[in-house]
């Protein structure tokens, strides 16, 4: 039986807290940022939780 290989995706878009939540970064904070207020960039500069109801897909993305 061949082993599972972790979704390269997610790998790179996700990362797993100690508790074993599951960390992601916020949308539109990579271009245009000139138009953005420094609030708007500092609150988006943070990483944030993914939602329960998408937590068993991702898991699964991840192997874990």
């Amino acid at each position: 039986m061949p082993k599972i290989k972790t979704n390269s995706g997610a790998k790179k878009r996700f990362a797993l807290t100690g508790s074993g939540k599951i960390k992601r970064k916020h949308a539109y904070h990579s271009h245009i940022l000139t138009k953005k207020t420094k609030k708007q960039k500092r609150n988006l500069d943070h990483f944030a939780l993914i939602a329960k109801v998408d937590e068993k897909n991702v898991k699964a993305l991840l192997c874990k």
